[in-house]
């Protein structure tokens, strides 16, 4: 069984109940299981125009393959109405596969750990939240990275996350 870390994020519709529903699709998939979710931290859009995001990652544990996780992720963002019309798009919900073990992965399609992981205060905040000794190869411990990110503003949120109504049925 691998670790898995996934992003969650969301700036269109119902932001809170799109990532708990999104939880919940994780945690319905075959081979994924949800171990922890993180806190939920808003913040603004980086490299686009948008509303504000609202952010968390969960921990997962798998026997999938990096590809086979990537292929949840990606039906789970179809099932919520995601739409890719132009790079960086305003987002219903956008799940990014974070980390997979140990895993070292480039290809068109996948790239773990994710490529600009370390450069995300809303991604860094919340991994380390869940897991304070994690390392990327290369960068070194990745709470060393977030202190140069402190002008990107982040805001906690009070109320936690947590997997709630049914899962969306995804076909196989």
């Amino acid at each position: 069984m691998s670790r898995v870390y996934v992003g969650l994020g969301a700036n269109l519709g119902d932001l809170r109940a799109t990532l708990q529903s999104a939880l919940a699709d994780l945690a319905a998939w075959p081979g994924l299981t949800l171990v922890a979710v993180s806190s939920a931290y808003r913040s603004a859009p980086v490299g686009c125009d948008g509303p504000d995001f609202l952010n968390a990652v969960a921990q997962l544990e798998t026997d999938l393959a990096p590809l086979a996780v990537l292929e949840a992720l990606l039906s789970i963002e179809q099932q919520h109405g995601r739409e890719r019309p132009f790079p960086n798009a305003p987002r219903t919900l956008d799940l990014d596969l974070l980390l997979h073990g140990d895993a070292q992965l480039d290809t068109p399609r996948l790239t773990v750990p994710h490529p600009r992981l370390h450069q995300r205060a809303f991604v860094l905040r919340p991994l380390l939240e869940l897991d304070p000794t994690l390392t990327l190869p290369g960068l070194g411990t990745l709470v060393a990275q977030l202190g140069a990110l402190s002008e990107q503003a982040l805001m906690q949120e009070t109320a936690p996350l947590a997997p709630t109504g049914q899962a969306s049925t995804f076909p196989r």
